[in-house]
């Protein structure tokens, strides 16, 4: 009896505890429910132009103030999608940023081997934008989160190099004309395809003058068999006359002699007349091997002249600060040119703003521009954070303001650049940027990026939380003269 009450009261016991287990699954379940409903509350769709064919991507702008990420091509925006910014204190810094990087499946190194799939960095320190959770509001360390399936489309269809603008509203670019943006240069572009059809040619004659030393090759090693079995014969009939003289008790007639002797002659001649014969092969042989070599410093000579004059038609950036009154120039995340510039009214606030050009117009010498514009705008760690969550649901339904013209054509009037650096910046290519600002240049301008322009009246809590030393002194210099850097892994980049 005592055995059977134990039992029972084990049974009981069990049947408590499995009670609890599904009660407490239960819970769970529903309280995952609970939080994947709040999260489908939360999300807001990722949009795409459908009503024409999109172009490449060329300019990437996320509003700290909706929330949202709105990618533009050379006709206007193709995608647009919700994001996550940093939060208080670890803000996601405003400014103007490119691509520097790209890794699809990346892990962080700071915060727990977090996931970052399609990580698309846009600093060293470690800002970048990647696929991740949105919780409706700023939530992140100072990256940009996107939906995970946004990231991914967005990480195919992006390059290195594309210009990403994180500002305080939600501002769009406007198209604008002005005397004072750059133009491209006359005949680049037939200069590029006449070198670029030179170093085809030079490639050609380089490739024939190897058939050519080739076939020589193979002629004096044919040439060369005759040669070889005289010289055998020769050697042999030789040897053995002389192994006939000098053996024991043997006496050579002279008759045997005067024919062995004649035999050797006759080996002699042939092999006189397979050594003339190969000569001509020989020499054909260093003749044509001294023109492959050069012929094949022409090819090279050729092909860096085309790689040179096509880089010229590659992208450029220019940055115009007021506050060095300097100019800088870089292209391909290469520093090539610094000059001072004249700023007029140089006391006076400029603003920051961001031109591109869109594409060619009406020829080779006309260039589409357009431009945003960050000056200034209500700091987004300003607003509560409960009015921020409040409103993320409908920031979608925010449309972007449209820079003011007016104000990009002022800053642009002010600029003064000097003629000899004019003349040293490289032809203006599709998605090259000028950009005119107050701010100088940021401690994250560095190897492997291009400019890093943060604004400062702005939270920069994403970058602070992240340095851990004051950033090394560049200098710009030509390309033959490039400073040496140190690798983006050490020193004062710190990477996730």
């Amino acid at each position: 009896m005592r055995f059977r009450f134990v039992n029972s009261k084990c049974r009981k016991t069990r049947r408590r505890l499995a009670h609890l287990a599904i009660a407490g699954l239960t819970t769970l379940i529903a309280a995952g429910d609970y939080v994947a409903a709040s999260e489908r509350r939360s999300e807001r769709p990722v949009e795409s132009i459908e009503s024409r064919p999109p172009g490449e991507p060329i300019l990437a702008i996320v509003s700290l103030q909706n929330q949202r990420i709105t990618v533009y091509d050379a006709n206007g925006w193709i995608l647009r999608a919700p994001v996550s910014s940093g939060q208080k204190g670890r803000e996601t810094p405003a400014g103007v940023f490119s691509v520097i990087q790209k890794e699809a499946d990346h892990y962080s190194n700071i915060y727990d081997d977090a996931f970052m799939p399609h990580m698309q960095r846009i600093t060293w320190s470690g800002i970048a934008l990647h696929g991740g959770q949105l919780p409706g509001y700023p939530a992140s360390h100072g990256c940009v989160r996107m939906p995970f399936d946004f990231a991914a489309r967005l990480f195919d269809v992006t390059r290195m190099g594309l210009r990403v603008i994180v500002a305080p509203t939600d501002v769009a670019p406007v198209e604008i004309t002005h005397p004072g943006l750059l133009r491209p240069k006359p005949g680049a572009g037939a200069l590029a395809a006449a070198r670029t059809a030179e170093a085809d040619e030079a490639s050609r004659k380089a490739d024939q003058a190897k058939r050519t030393a080739g076939m020589a090759f193979r002629e004096s090693v044919q040439a060369m068999v005759p040669v070889r079995v005289a010289e055998n014969q020769i050697r042999r009939a030789e040897a053995q006359l002389a192994a006939a003289e000098t053996a024991p008790g043997s006496a050579i007639p002279t008759e045997a002699r005067e024919q062995a002797a004649a035999g050797i002659a006759e080996l002699q001649a042939q092999l006189a007349a397979a050594k003339a014969e190969l000569q001509p092969k020989l020499d054909a042989v260093t003749t044509t091997r001294a023109a492959v070599v050069v012929a094949e410093a022409e090819r090279i000579a050729a092909a860096e002249a085309a790689r040179q004059v096509t880089r010229e038609l590659e992208p450029v950036s220019v940055l115009i600060s007021r506050k060095t009154q300097r100019l800088y120039v870089r292209q391909g995340f290469e520093p090539i040119l610094e000059s001072p510039v004249t700023i007029r009214d140089a006391d006076r606030p400029i603003g920051t703003h961001i031109f591109t050009a869109m594409d060619r117009i009406g020829g080779e010498t006309n260039m589409r521009w357009s431009v945003v514009s960050l000056e200034g705008g209500r700091p987004h760690g300003d607003v509560p954070e409960s009015q921020r969550r409040a409103r993320g649901a409908h920031g979608r339904d925010v449309e972007p303001t449209l820079t003011d013209t007016d104000s990009a054509k002022g800053a642009l009037d002010r600029i003064v650049i000097p003629q000899d650096a004019l003349d040293r910046i490289a032809g203006i290519a599709p998605r090259s940027s000028l950009i005119i600002t107050d701010e100088a240049l940021s401690a994250e301008t560095g190897k492997g990026t291009d400019f890093v322009v943060l604004l400062s009246g702005q939270p920069q809590g994403g970058i602070k939380i992240r340095r851990r030393n004051p950033a090394a002194e560049f200098s710009y210099a030509p390309r033959d003269r490039l400073p040496d850097w140190r690798s983006p892994s050490a020193g004062p980049y710190s990477i996730w």
